[in-house]
C-alpha cells in the first residue's frame, strides 16, 4: 500500500470514529437514563481518543489528518434528531440508532483490517477494532435490556 493509499485509509477510519463521538455526543443529549448518558459520554471520550491516534499515525506518514466526520455521518445524526423527535428520544430509539452507527463502524474498521497496512498500523487498526466491537456488543445488550423493560411496563 502506498502512503497515499494509506493515509486515505487512516483518514476514512477518522472520519469513523469523529462519527462515532458526534453520534454518542447526539444520544447523550436525548436519552432519559442517566447511566446510558453516562455509557454514551465515556463511548465519545473513546472515539475521541481513537481519532487523535489516527491522527497522529497520519501526520507520521506526512499527511493531513481529517478533523471532522463524514457526511454520511452526519446524515445519520439528522436521522437520530428527526427520529428522536418522532419517537420522543426514547432510550430503545437512541441505543437503536447508536448500534446501526456502530455496525457502520464496525464495517469500516474489518474493511481496513483486510488490507495491506504497515504493522505499527495494522496493530492499531486491530486495537480499534476490538474497541468498536466491544462498544457494538455493549449498546446492543444495552438495548436488548431496555427493550425488555419497555416490554413489561
Amino acid at each position: 500500500m502506498d502512503t497515499k493509499d494509506l493515509i486515505d485509509e487512516l483518514n476514512t477510519l477518522i472520519e469513523t470514529s469523529k462519527d462515532g463521538e458526534y453520534g454518542f455526543l447526539s444520544c447523550a443529549e436525548h436519552v432519559r437514563s442517566a447511566s446510558l448518558r453516562e455509557v454514551f459520554a465515556k463511548r465519545a471520550a473513546e472515539c475521541r481518543e481513537a481519532t487523535a491516534e489516527l491522527q497522529q499515525l497520519v501526520r507520521q506518514q506526512g499527511g493531513k489528518p481529517e478533523d471532522e466526520g463524514s457526511t454520511s455521518g452526519a446524515l445519520h445524526r439528522g436521522w437520530v434528531a428527526v427520529k428522536g423527535t418522532l419517537t420522543g428520544y426514547s432510550d430503545v430509539a437512541m441505543l437503536e440508532e447508536c448500534e446501526r452507527g456502530e455496525d457502520a463502524a464496525v464495517a469500516r474498521y474489518r474493511k481496513a483490517a483486510q488490507k495491506a497496512l504497515p504493522a505499527g498500523v495494522m496493530e492499531v487498526v486491530q486495537r480499534q477494532l476490538a474497541g468498536v466491537l466491544r462498544n457494538h456488543d455493549q449498546i446492543r445488550l444495552l438495548r436488548d435490556q431496555a427493550r425488555n423493560a419497555a416490554d413489561k411496563s
